[in-house]
């Protein structure tokens, strides 16, 4: 029995989970199960993730099946469950037993690339955005909103009073942790949205007793680190990535022109940044020019993506679900190949990523890469390049990305992917 459904409210699997790779076909009793498929047969992929961490909140475990049909989802039959895929408009087949049997069969094949990870608990989901914020500002709020996936937001003065404590998962808004209020000075200066976003800034750090707003910035990128190296998840997109680390790296310089704070910068910063603790970049420079519209050189350069908007595409890497569950899961999708979209910080030149990150996804022929992870003490974080996998080219003021119209989207498909495996326990390895 196959179907779709309406609308998903409830976003984003966010299965705070534990990943377990099931030894012989689970005892499946006499139950049926509901099989949601994230293939080209799913009518919303989106609103599908949507049912899972609504499964989640309900206490009731759903089953992640790597690399099946697209990455698709299988839990016990409930009324409610296949009633909610109706109304969602989510696709799913109700299966019995010795179909559920087949499919373990297959996932566990050590002939294929295939696994299981069980999901059994919803994080707790943070999204770190400035007071009066548009959900729509932001590609990960916006597809929360949409899937209707519990979140709270906080920001700098919740940040600093330690309140990261209480979250899984952590999303950070296109922030500048910088201090350079996005570098947009030289063209809105005078814009009434740039004046009250440095009025904010400036207000919030004097509360909290900051002489500079890249003061500020630097102390809660550290308590973003500490909640991260301690076991928390962050993703984050467009600028609050490649402005996350440059920050961490200019901890012990200014690179922060006077136009900013009063004071000039460092002629000698470039020289004098710290690559030790930065989370995915090293041996870059900052640009100090408070004129141009970029904070270093880790960002490719949008003119030239601009030039090439139609053979913008980028590829994920193919990982082993086995062995590698982790990346499996971060690139679940139904194609492979995805359109490129700008941001701010929109890829990064390949020679300035370390080493022990892992890159899921790039653009092939060139040294642009997309979509990055990597481990920070007992901690997890993913970036994302681009600011809305919907709007090639996204501006201020624009009008915001209506999901309904994208509900297979696969570049928000790598968003909701991420919120699937906070507290994933680790499988041991094969011996």
């Amino acid at each position: 029995m196959s179907a779709p459904a309406l609308q998903f409210p409830r976003f984003l699997l966010a299965a705070a989970v534990f990943v377990g790779v099931l030894v012989g076909a689970p005892a499946l009793a006499h139950a049926q199960k509901v099989l949601i498929p994230m293939d080209l047969t799913q009518t919303n992929h989106l609103k599908a993730y949507g049912i899972a961490f609504w499964e989640l909140t309900k206490d009731r475990p759903v089953e992640w099946l790597l690399n099946y049909r697209g990455g698709s989802f299988l839990m016990d039959q409930a009324q409610d469950l296949v009633a909610e895929c109706r109304i969602r408009g989510v696709a799913f087949d109700v299966i019995d037993g010795a179909t559920a049997a087949q499919i373990y069969s297959e996932v566990q094949s050590e002939k294929t690339n295939m696994d299981v990870v069980r999901l059994e608990k919803a994080p707790r989901i943070a999204v770190y955005v400035p007071p009066g914020f548009r959900p729509w500002d932001d590609a990960v709020t916006l597809a929360m909103e949409y899937a209707e996936v519990k979140y709270e937001k906080l920001w700098d003065e919740e940040v600093i009073a330690g309140k990261l404590s209480e979250y899984d998962w952590l999303h950070l808004h296109h922030e500048d942790f910088t201090g350079q209020y996005g570098k947009f000075y030289s063209s809105a200066a005078t814009q009434p949205w740039y004046v009250q976003q440095v009025a904010l800034l400036e207000k919030t750090a004097s509360k909290l007793g900051f002489k500079k707003v890249s003061q500020l910035k630097s102390a809660v990128v550290e308590k973003i680190y500490n909640f991260v190296s301690g076991g928390g998840f962050m993703f984050a997109m467009c600028s609050a990535t490649d402005t996350y680390d440059i920050a961490l790296a200019a901890a012990n310089t200014d690179i922060v022109e006077s136009v900013f704070d009063g004071d000039a910068a460092d002629p000698n910063c470039n020289k004098q940044l710290d690559f030790t603790r930065t989370f995915a970049f090293h041996n870059f420079n900052v640009i100090t020019n408070p004129l141009e519209y970029e904070y270093s050189n880790i960002d490719i350069d949008a003119n030239t993506l601009l030039a090439n908007e139609d053979s913008d595409y980028f590829t994920l890497f193919d990982f082993s679900a086995k062995y590698d569950p982790v990346p499996t899961m971060l690139t679940q999708c139904h194609v492979n190949v995805l359109k490129g979209f700008l941001g701010q910080t929109t890829a990064y030149h390949k020679e300035l990523v370390k080493k022990s990150v892992t890159v899921l996804a790039e653009r092939d022929g060139t040294d642009q890469v997309r979509y990055v992870h990597g481990n920070v003490g007992r901690g997890t974080f993913t970036w994302y390049g681009g600011h809305d996998p919907e709007d090639y080219r996204h501006n201020v003021g624009d009008q915001p990305t209506d999901l309904s119209l994208h509900p297979t989207s696969p570049g928000y498909r790598l968003i909701l992917n991420n919120i699937l495996f906070p507290a994933a326990k680790k499988k041991k390895q094969k011996t």
